[in-house]
């Protein structure tokens, strides 16, 4: 047993330098994400994420500004609390000429704002002069494009690259561009207005006579354009915030709002907010959130569908763009490379250079066990939510496809359980959502063979047919509801047998390809509390046991137990704490009425939160102990933001609430509703229920939560109980 295999994996991402440490800024809009540093600028780093990046190629891989030959002084960098605008606020350092002082620090105040739209990135700099003397200004901004493929810059190598073509001067600036393997021409257009003095192929330099206490102002465009498409359409400055601002406005208008007592809890939930909006990219089928900046800026099966069930109460219009999607993408065919069987749900999709040369499999890739049956559970609960028939009917011939593939390809060796083992010879070797190379092994820490059964795939499963025979009789398949109420119950009563392990008081971690059970103390068994597959005692054992001290760092549950051969607190999934893990873990302990655990979740993750540049929940973080007075320990490669991180807060208050919608009934049900010490109030805003809307106020008492009904447009009803 040797961890120096993790090299190997070709899909590691490796950590040449630390995320935590770079105190990057990130921006995102539609297929364009970018990563700046905190003045702004863009470093040629590879590998590493820095950059501004298109469709999964880096258009722009250096955008470094000076005042003269000087760096200018960092006074503070701050992303507006919708994300929508990066501010970097300089000032010019001390500068010499001919060896004597020439400028004090602090003359000049040079602003940068900076935002993306439809493929370009926009900035103004405005640039104030607070001496008393006239100053002659000169700035620059060298850049530079390596057209890396996003695989590249997170470390992959390649053999052969395309070429880079001839720079090409415009009257406003210059269009870099590259030729890649796949025949595709990629450029970047680089414009300023006003022109500026001096243009190179790799610099413009702006030139200015600045009297005292006076202004100057450049707008620059930074544009993504992709050969034969149609060529940008470039906005102005203004134009193009104005149109970023509405189409913004509109997205999140369609969310209900919540307000607490607690002013640090409400700028952890406006930033999540914040977050997954920006991470959701508009697809010919609806809204779909992408997994995270920068490495999984694309839409990924499993993460969506799981962000779609978090946020599900405060906005369904998410789930239906996730479903919608995911429907017209699933699989039709048997394609071993890139394990798609019949009826499968989509693991993840990229664009970029590599995917299209197949490179990586992951131009369209479906090695994901549980992806499947998270589709059809998804689709139940759309519908719970929203009442919406029509679109369920509409989608019924897919979840018909769903199950198909769970009875026909999901055990393909009549094991009785859902299991995977790749087909594809460049695929992911485990496929669940812990999918790095070392998360399923045996207790003494080796590796478990495959195919590889997951006691939680199989709560996806139980769980999967039971919503799939709700949605049966919805469209009039009464013997199939039956049916499959019948195989629920006779696997809950299969895995009972094969996964309970009375001497870890919980589930095995897994089932490898020998029937061996993988006893291992992991967070995996929390998710069957959510499946709803475990008994009433076994379920309450398991929910305790994950809040003992070799689970509960105090941020949160960590994916394993301290006690555990292969436990490492820094590793991905190995004995780190993920958010959604705990949100999902958290969901489970409210169905199973343990109230209590679920209130240590939140507190954990919500202190986490104060200590998290912008309250920004990221990816994951280590599994250290929580020392007094200090902050979670950051993972060097964490995503941040990440969508289903984001929506884990929404998710576990609704926990902590019981909080049900009926959409066909037209009812809001609170079970056994409770607030954790820190939360006296809570307000929701403008909650959706069809065509209603109502605004309600919790209030914490030393016994009971009071609801109140502020406002009731419609014919809503609310139900409670204690």
């Amino acid at each position: 047993m040797n961890d120096v295999i993790r090299w190997n994996d070709n899909f590691y991402i490796r950590a040449s330098s630390s995320m935590a440490d770079d105190r990057v800024e990130v921006l995102k809009q539609g297929e364009t994400f970018a990563v700046f540093d905190r003045c702004g600028d863009i470093h040629p780093i590879l590998p590493g994420p820095q950059g501004l990046y298109h469709e999964g190629t880096r258009f722009l891989s250096r955008f470094e500004f000076s005042i003269g030959a000087q760096r200018p002084l960092l006074l503070s960098a701050t992303v507006k609390e919708d994300n929508a605008l990066l501010t970097v606020d300089l000032t010019n350092p001390d500068m010499m000429r001919d060896g004597r002082p020439s400028l004090p620090r602090g003359a000049l105040h040079l602003r940068r704002m900076k935002f993306l739209w439809q493929g370009i990135c926009y900035e103004r700099l405005c640039v104030h002069n607070y001496s008393l003397a006239e100053i002659p200004l000169t700035l620059s901004f060298a850049f530079d494009a390596d057209y890396a493929d996003l695989f590249e810059a997170r470390g992959r190598q390649r053999t052969q690259r395309g070429r880079r073509l001839d720079t090409v001067h415009t009257d406003e600036g210059v269009v870099l561009a590259y030729q890649g393997l796949d025949h595709t021409i990629r450029r970047t257009h680089l414009r300023c207005t006003p022109v500026p003095a001096k243009v190179t192929p790799d610099c413009f330099v702006l030139e200015a006579q600045l009297a005292p206490d006076a202004d100057a102002t450049w707008d620059l465009t930074i544009a993504c354009e992709i050969e034969p498409r149609r060529p940008q359409v470039f906005l102005s400055y203004e134009q193009a915030r104005v149109a970023a601002d509405r189409t913004l406005q509109e997205a999140t208008s369609r969310d209900c709002h919540i307000y607490t007592s607690n002013e640090q809890f409400n700028h952890w939930l406006n930033r999540s907010a914040a977050d997954l909006h920006m991470l959701i990219s508009k697809t010919p089928e609806g809204p779909y959130p992408y997994a995270g900046v920068p490495w999984f800026s694309a839409p990924f099966g499993r993460d969506g569908i799981i962000t779609a069930l978090e946020f599900l109460w405060v906005n369904p219009g998410i789930a239906r763009g996730v479903l919608a999607y995911l429907a017209s993408t699933q699989a039709t065919e048997v394609c071993p490379e890139q394990d798609a069987e019949v009826g499968k749900i989509l693991h993840e999709t990229r664009s970029g250079e590599m995917a299209a040369l197949g490179e990586i499999p992951f131009g369209r890739y479906y090695g994901s066990v549980d992806a499947t049956p998270l589709f059809i559970i998804l689709a139940g609960a759309y519908y719970e939510r929203s009442g919406d028939r029509a679109f369920v009917q509409g989608i019924w011939p897919n979840i018909q496809l769903a199950l198909h593939w769970i009875a026909r390809y999901g055990d393909p060796t009549g094991t009785g359980f859902v299991t995977y083992d790749r087909r594809s010879s460049n695929g992911l070797v485990h496929q669940g959502w812990k999918d790095s190379h070392d998360s399923v092994f045996h207790a003494d820490g080796t590796p478990a063979s495959g195919p590889i059964a997951l006691c939680e795939v199989q709560a996806y499963v139980y769980q999967a047919k039971r919503k799939a025979a709700d949605l049966a009789r919805l469209v009039g398949e009464v013997h199939q509801a039956e049916t499959l109420l019948r195989e629920a119950e006779s696997l809950r009563e299969r895995f009972e047998g094969a996964f309970w392990c009375e001497e870890l008081g919980s589930y095995a971690l897994a089932l490898d390809g020998h029937g061996r059970p993988c006893r291992v103390r992991s967070s995996n068994p929390g998710h069957c509390l959510l499946g709803g597959i475990a008994g009433p005692e076994r379920g309450l054992r398991v929910a305790r046991s994950l809040l003992a001290d070799e689970f509960f760092s105090g941020w949160g549950i960590r994916t394993l137990a301290t006690s555990e051969r292969r436990y490492n607190p820094m590793s991905y999934h190995n004995g780190s704490v993920w958010p959604h893990d705990n949100a999902l873990i958290a969901a489970g302990m409210a169905a199973y009425g343990y109230k209590e655990g679920v209130i240590k979740v939140l507190a954990g993750l919500f202190d986490a939160s104060l200590f998290l540049t912008l309250h920004r929940m990221p990816e994951l973080f280590c599994g250290f102990a929580r020392r007094s007075g200090e902050s979670p320990t950051l993972y060097p490669t964490a995503c941040a933001p990440q969508a289903w991180a984001a929506a884990a807060g929404f998710s576990i208050l609704q926990s902590c609430l019981g909080l049900q919608i009926e959409g066909a009934r037209r009812r809001i049900c609170f079970d056994r509703p409770v607030l954790p010490p820190f939360l006296e109030r809570v307000e929701i805003r403008s909650l959706s229920v069809g065509n209603a809307h109502v605004d309600l106020i919790l209030d914490r008492h030393p016994q009971e939560v009071g609801i109140t009904v502020a406002r009731r447009d419609g014919d809503v009803e609310i139900v409670s109980t204690k």
